[in-house]
Protein backbone atom coordinates (compact mmCIF):
# COMPACT_ATOMS: atom_id res chain seq x y z
CA UNK A 1 0.00 0.00 0.00
CA UNK A 2 1.16 3.69 -0.57
CA UNK A 3 2.78 5.22 2.47
CA UNK A 4 2.43 8.93 2.84
CA UNK A 5 3.51 10.92 5.62
CA UNK A 6 1.51 14.34 7.30
CA UNK A 7 2.22 17.10 9.94
CA UNK A 8 -0.35 17.46 12.21
CA UNK A 9 -0.75 20.42 14.57
CA UNK A 10 -2.77 19.77 18.32
CA UNK A 11 -5.20 22.20 19.52
CA UNK A 12 -2.20 23.44 22.34
CA UNK A 13 -0.17 23.99 19.34
CA UNK A 14 2.13 20.80 19.62
CA UNK A 15 3.30 19.26 16.42
CA UNK A 16 4.05 15.48 15.11
CA UNK A 17 4.22 13.36 11.98
CA UNK A 18 1.54 11.26 11.03
CA UNK A 19 2.75 7.87 9.03
CA UNK A 20 -0.28 6.58 7.04
CA UNK A 21 -0.65 3.37 4.74
CA UNK A 22 -3.26 2.08 3.73
CA UNK A 23 -5.94 3.04 5.15
CA UNK A 24 -4.51 3.08 8.79
CA UNK A 25 -2.09 5.98 10.19
CA UNK A 26 0.15 6.36 13.29
CA UNK A 27 1.14 9.06 14.87
CA UNK A 28 5.03 8.48 14.84
CA UNK A 29 6.93 8.77 18.28
CA UNK A 30 9.38 11.98 18.77
CA UNK A 31 9.03 13.46 15.44
CA UNK A 32 8.21 16.92 14.92
CA UNK A 33 8.43 17.64 11.50
CA UNK A 34 8.95 16.00 7.83
CA UNK A 35 11.96 18.07 7.52
CA UNK A 36 13.07 16.68 10.71
CA UNK A 37 12.30 13.30 9.92
CA UNK A 38 14.16 13.77 6.53
CA UNK A 39 17.52 15.15 7.81
CA UNK A 40 17.36 12.12 10.50
CA UNK A 41 16.73 9.65 7.11
CA UNK A 42 19.89 11.31 5.47
CA UNK A 43 22.54 11.34 8.38
CA UNK A 44 21.07 7.76 8.75
CA UNK A 45 21.64 6.92 5.12
CA UNK A 46 18.27 5.57 5.57
CA UNK A 47 14.87 6.07 2.97
CA UNK A 48 12.49 8.18 4.29
CA UNK A 49 10.34 5.31 4.87
CA UNK A 50 12.88 3.69 7.05
CA UNK A 51 13.49 6.45 9.56
CA UNK A 52 9.70 6.48 10.34
CA UNK A 53 9.38 2.98 10.76
CA UNK A 54 12.40 3.63 13.49
CA UNK A 55 11.07 6.27 15.34
CA UNK A 56 8.20 3.43 15.75
CA UNK A 57 4.51 4.25 15.83
CA UNK A 58 2.73 5.77 18.53
CA UNK A 59 -1.16 5.83 18.91
CA UNK A 60 -3.84 5.25 15.43
CA UNK A 61 -5.43 8.37 13.88
CA UNK A 62 -7.81 9.01 11.80
CA UNK A 63 -6.37 11.27 9.24
CA UNK A 64 -9.85 12.18 7.54
CA UNK A 65 -11.48 13.42 10.95
CA UNK A 66 -8.08 15.71 11.71
CA UNK A 67 -8.74 17.19 8.59
CA UNK A 68 -11.99 17.90 8.66
CA UNK A 69 -10.70 19.72 11.91
CA UNK A 70 -8.11 21.13 11.05
CA UNK A 71 -5.35 19.67 12.27
CA UNK A 72 -3.28 19.04 9.13
CA UNK A 73 -0.96 21.33 7.84
CA UNK A 74 0.89 21.10 4.10
CA UNK A 75 3.12 17.96 4.52
CA UNK A 76 6.32 20.05 4.29
CA UNK A 77 7.12 23.53 5.73
CA UNK A 78 10.57 24.98 7.33
CA UNK A 79 10.77 27.14 9.93
CA UNK A 80 12.39 30.28 7.90
CA UNK A 81 9.86 30.47 4.84
CA UNK A 82 13.51 32.26 3.11
CA UNK A 83 14.66 28.31 2.81
CA UNK A 84 11.73 27.26 1.28
CA UNK A 85 11.65 27.72 -2.73
CA UNK A 86 8.29 27.11 -4.64
CA UNK A 87 8.89 27.01 -8.07
CA UNK A 88 7.27 25.09 -11.01
CA UNK A 89 7.77 23.72 -14.71
CA UNK A 90 5.11 24.30 -17.46
CA UNK A 91 4.27 22.66 -20.65
CA UNK A 92 5.27 19.41 -19.46
CA UNK A 93 1.95 17.23 -19.70
CA UNK A 94 0.75 15.67 -22.97
CA UNK A 95 -3.11 17.22 -22.79
CA UNK A 96 -5.29 16.01 -25.24
CA UNK A 97 -4.21 13.87 -28.46
CA UNK A 98 -6.55 16.44 -30.39
CA UNK A 99 -4.24 19.27 -28.99
CA UNK A 100 -0.79 17.66 -30.15
CA UNK A 101 -2.02 16.58 -33.59
CA UNK A 102 -2.82 20.01 -34.32
CA UNK A 103 0.27 21.30 -33.53
CA UNK A 104 2.13 18.82 -35.04
CA UNK A 105 0.11 19.67 -38.35
CA UNK A 106 0.90 23.26 -38.44
CA UNK A 107 4.72 22.16 -37.82
CA UNK A 108 4.81 19.76 -40.79
CA UNK A 109 2.80 22.33 -42.73
CA UNK A 110 5.51 24.61 -42.17
CA UNK A 111 3.25 27.43 -40.21
CA UNK A 112 5.19 29.29 -37.71
CA UNK A 113 4.29 28.20 -34.04
CA UNK A 114 4.11 30.09 -30.81
CA UNK A 115 7.23 30.03 -28.81
CA UNK A 116 4.87 28.20 -26.29
CA UNK A 117 4.21 25.31 -29.00
CA UNK A 118 7.70 25.36 -29.86
CA UNK A 119 8.68 24.59 -26.14
CA UNK A 120 6.08 21.88 -25.98
CA UNK A 121 6.93 20.04 -29.35
CA UNK A 122 10.68 19.79 -27.69
CA UNK A 123 9.63 18.37 -24.54
CA UNK A 124 7.82 16.08 -26.23
CA UNK A 125 10.80 15.06 -28.61
CA UNK A 126 13.65 15.51 -26.03
CA UNK A 127 12.19 15.58 -22.52
CA UNK A 128 12.79 11.70 -21.35
CA UNK A 129 16.18 11.19 -22.07
CA UNK A 130 17.88 7.71 -21.82
CA UNK A 131 19.68 7.16 -18.50
CA UNK A 132 23.27 9.19 -18.10
CA UNK A 133 21.91 11.62 -20.52
CA UNK A 134 20.26 15.45 -20.33
CA UNK A 135 17.11 16.18 -21.96
CA UNK A 136 15.53 19.29 -23.27
CA UNK A 137 15.16 21.79 -20.43
CA UNK A 138 11.74 22.96 -20.23
CA UNK A 139 9.72 26.20 -18.72
CA UNK A 140 10.16 27.14 -15.22
CA UNK A 141 9.08 30.10 -13.41
CA UNK A 142 9.11 31.16 -9.31
CA UNK A 143 6.06 30.77 -7.54
CA UNK A 144 7.49 32.45 -3.89
CA UNK A 145 9.35 31.28 -0.54
CA UNK A 146 7.35 29.49 1.84
CA UNK A 147 5.33 32.58 3.39
CA UNK A 148 3.33 31.41 0.11
CA UNK A 149 2.66 27.92 0.70
CA UNK A 150 -0.79 27.32 1.69
CA UNK A 151 -2.08 24.24 3.69
CA UNK A 152 -5.44 22.21 3.21
CA UNK A 153 -8.61 23.93 3.73
CA UNK A 154 -7.01 26.53 4.00
CA UNK A 155 -7.91 30.15 1.96
CA UNK A 156 -6.11 30.68 -1.64
CA UNK A 157 -5.46 34.57 -0.99
CA UNK A 158 -5.35 36.25 -4.72
CA UNK A 159 -3.91 39.79 -4.86
CA UNK A 160 -6.39 42.81 -5.18
CA UNK A 161 -4.45 43.61 -8.76
CA UNK A 162 -4.91 40.27 -9.70
CA UNK A 163 -6.87 39.97 -12.89
CA UNK A 164 -7.74 36.09 -11.99
CA UNK A 165 -7.36 33.59 -9.55
CA UNK A 166 -7.27 29.69 -11.51
CA UNK A 167 -6.66 26.71 -10.17
CA UNK A 168 -4.25 24.30 -11.43
CA UNK A 169 -4.49 20.77 -10.39
CA UNK A 170 -1.31 18.89 -10.31
CA UNK A 171 1.78 17.29 -8.76
CA UNK A 172 4.19 18.51 -6.46
CA UNK A 173 7.79 17.04 -5.78
CA UNK A 174 9.02 18.00 -2.26
CA UNK A 175 12.76 17.88 -1.45
CA UNK A 176 15.75 19.01 1.14
CA UNK A 177 19.25 19.51 0.36
CA UNK A 178 21.84 17.72 2.47
CA UNK A 179 24.56 18.84 4.27
CA UNK A 180 26.68 18.16 0.75
CA UNK A 181 24.22 19.90 -1.33
CA UNK A 182 23.14 16.73 -2.62
CA UNK A 183 19.07 17.25 -3.52
CA UNK A 184 16.87 14.53 -1.77
CA UNK A 185 13.43 13.90 -3.00
CA UNK A 186 11.12 13.13 -0.28
CA UNK A 187 8.09 12.43 -2.04
CA UNK A 188 5.04 13.65 -4.19
CA UNK A 189 2.13 16.16 -2.60
CA UNK A 190 -1.26 17.10 -4.34
CA UNK A 191 -1.12 20.57 -5.15
CA UNK A 192 -3.46 23.68 -6.59
CA UNK A 193 -0.40 25.77 -7.92
CA UNK A 194 -3.08 28.86 -8.06
CA UNK A 195 -2.39 31.42 -10.96
CA UNK A 196 -3.54 34.40 -12.56
CA UNK A 197 -4.29 32.84 -16.23
CA UNK A 198 -5.79 36.29 -17.54
CA UNK A 199 -2.40 38.37 -17.27
CA UNK A 200 -0.64 35.16 -18.75
CA UNK A 201 -3.05 35.20 -21.83
CA UNK A 202 -2.82 38.96 -22.12
CA UNK A 203 1.00 38.42 -23.27
CA UNK A 204 2.84 35.54 -22.40
CA UNK A 205 5.82 37.60 -21.29
CA UNK A 206 3.24 38.18 -18.20
CA UNK A 207 3.99 34.55 -17.15
CA UNK A 208 6.28 35.47 -14.54
CA UNK A 209 3.89 37.83 -12.97
CA UNK A 210 0.76 35.41 -13.35
CA UNK A 211 2.58 32.95 -11.33
CA UNK A 212 3.86 35.05 -7.93
CA UNK A 213 0.84 33.86 -6.04
CA UNK A 214 0.46 31.43 -2.89
CA UNK A 215 0.05 28.05 -3.99
CA UNK A 216 -1.50 25.03 -1.59
CA UNK A 217 -0.52 21.47 -0.94
CA UNK A 218 -2.61 18.57 0.17
CA UNK A 219 -2.01 17.02 3.64
CA UNK A 220 -0.24 13.59 1.97
CA UNK A 221 3.34 13.21 1.14
CA UNK A 222 3.37 10.15 -1.32
CA UNK A 223 7.17 8.39 -0.37
CA UNK A 224 8.15 5.94 -1.81
CA UNK A 225 8.25 4.99 -6.04
CA UNK A 226 6.35 7.23 -8.12
CA UNK A 227 3.09 5.65 -9.58
CA UNK A 228 3.75 6.37 -13.60
CA UNK A 229 -0.13 7.39 -13.71
CA UNK A 230 -1.90 9.38 -11.40
CA UNK A 231 -5.66 10.03 -12.14
CA UNK A 232 -8.01 12.71 -10.06
CA UNK A 233 -10.60 15.13 -10.24
CA UNK A 234 -10.40 19.19 -10.07
CA UNK A 235 -13.55 20.59 -9.52
CA UNK A 236 -14.80 24.05 -8.53
CA UNK A 237 -17.67 24.33 -6.20
CA UNK A 238 -19.94 27.70 -5.75
CA UNK A 239 -22.56 28.00 -3.07
CA UNK A 240 -22.19 24.27 -2.28
CA UNK A 241 -22.88 23.26 -5.58
CA UNK A 242 -20.44 22.03 -8.39
CA UNK A 243 -19.76 24.53 -11.42
CA UNK A 244 -16.97 23.12 -13.45
CA UNK A 245 -15.74 18.85 -12.67
CA UNK A 246 -12.81 17.35 -14.64
CA UNK A 247 -10.60 14.58 -14.43
CA UNK A 248 -6.78 15.11 -14.54
CA UNK A 249 -3.78 13.03 -15.63
CA UNK A 250 -0.41 13.27 -14.20
CA UNK A 251 2.47 10.67 -13.51
CA UNK A 252 5.19 10.47 -16.21
CA UNK A 253 2.82 7.68 -18.45
CA UNK A 254 0.85 11.40 -19.14
CA UNK A 255 4.31 13.46 -19.20
CA UNK A 256 6.30 14.98 -21.88
CA UNK A 257 9.09 15.23 -19.97
CA UNK A 258 10.17 12.45 -17.54
CA UNK A 259 10.32 13.78 -12.77
CA UNK A 260 13.82 13.09 -13.34
CA UNK A 261 14.53 15.51 -16.13
CA UNK A 262 12.46 18.43 -14.70
CA UNK A 263 14.19 18.05 -10.83
CA UNK A 264 17.95 17.89 -13.18
CA UNK A 265 17.12 21.04 -14.79
CA UNK A 266 15.53 22.65 -11.74
CA UNK A 267 19.01 22.00 -9.56
CA UNK A 268 21.63 22.04 -12.15
CA UNK A 269 21.58 25.49 -10.69
CA UNK A 270 23.95 25.62 -7.64
CA UNK A 271 21.99 28.17 -5.85
CA UNK A 272 19.06 25.54 -5.60
CA UNK A 273 21.92 23.24 -3.87
CA UNK A 274 22.28 25.28 -0.64
CA UNK A 275 22.35 22.92 2.29
CA UNK A 276 19.07 22.40 4.50
CA UNK A 277 17.07 24.40 1.95
CA UNK A 278 14.32 23.21 1.10
CA UNK A 279 11.84 23.05 -2.82
CA UNK A 280 8.45 22.34 -3.78
CA UNK A 281 8.64 21.60 -7.18
CA UNK A 282 5.33 21.83 -9.32
CA UNK A 283 5.11 19.74 -11.87
CA UNK A 284 1.95 21.15 -14.27
CA UNK A 285 -0.72 20.37 -15.53
CA UNK A 286 -2.94 19.96 -18.62
CA UNK A 287 -6.63 20.74 -16.78
CA UNK A 288 -7.87 24.45 -16.32
CA UNK A 289 -11.46 25.56 -15.78
CA UNK A 290 -10.32 28.57 -17.34
CA UNK A 291 -9.79 26.65 -20.79
CA UNK A 292 -13.57 25.85 -20.61
CA UNK A 293 -14.34 29.52 -19.92
CA UNK A 294 -14.92 29.59 -16.20
CA UNK A 295 -14.19 32.49 -13.96
CA UNK A 296 -14.09 32.41 -10.72
CA UNK A 297 -15.08 34.01 -7.97
CA UNK A 298 -14.56 34.83 -4.42
CA UNK A 299 -16.16 32.10 -1.91
CA UNK A 300 -15.57 29.19 -4.51
CA UNK A 301 -14.05 26.54 -2.94
CA UNK A 302 -11.41 24.07 -5.26
CA UNK A 303 -11.17 20.83 -5.20
CA UNK A 304 -8.37 18.20 -6.01
CA UNK A 305 -8.82 14.97 -4.95
CA UNK A 306 -6.28 11.38 -6.78
CA UNK A 307 -5.48 8.31 -5.18
CA UNK A 308 -2.86 6.83 -4.16
CA UNK A 309 -3.59 9.95 -2.14
CA UNK A 310 -6.62 9.63 0.24
CA UNK A 311 -7.63 13.21 1.55
CA UNK A 312 -8.99 15.96 -0.84
CA UNK A 313 -7.33 19.11 -0.68
CA UNK A 314 -9.47 22.12 -0.76
CA UNK A 315 -9.24 25.67 -0.80
CA UNK A 316 -11.85 28.75 -0.95
CA UNK A 317 -10.93 31.87 -3.23
CA UNK A 318 -10.32 34.70 -1.38
CA UNK A 319 -9.23 38.58 -1.93
CA UNK A 320 -6.67 40.54 -0.45
CA UNK A 321 -7.22 44.03 0.85
CA UNK A 322 -6.00 46.63 -1.86
CA UNK A 323 -2.35 47.73 -0.84
CA UNK A 324 -1.08 50.88 -1.70
CA UNK A 325 2.88 50.50 -1.95
CA UNK A 326 5.50 53.64 -2.70
CA UNK A 327 9.29 53.24 -2.64
CA UNK A 328 11.03 55.67 -0.07
CA UNK A 329 14.72 57.31 -0.89
CA UNK A 330 17.09 57.04 1.84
Amino acid sequence: MAQRLLQHRAEDGARSVILADGDQAWFLNGVASTRELAQRAIAAGHSLAAAAEAAGKGAAVDIAAELAAGRLLAPIDHEDPAHLWMTGTGLTHLGSAEGRNKMHAAAAAGEKLTDSMRMFLEGVEGGKPEAGQTGQQPEWFYKGDGSQLVGPGDDLLSPAFAQDGGEEPELAGVYIVGLDGTPFRLGLALANEFSDHVTERHNYLWLAHSKLRVAALGAELLIGEVPEDIRGTSRILRDGEVLWEKPFLSGEANMSHSIGNLEQHHFKYGLFRRAGDVHVHFFGTATLSFSDEVRTNPGDEFEISAAPFTLPLRNRLAIAAAETVSVKVL
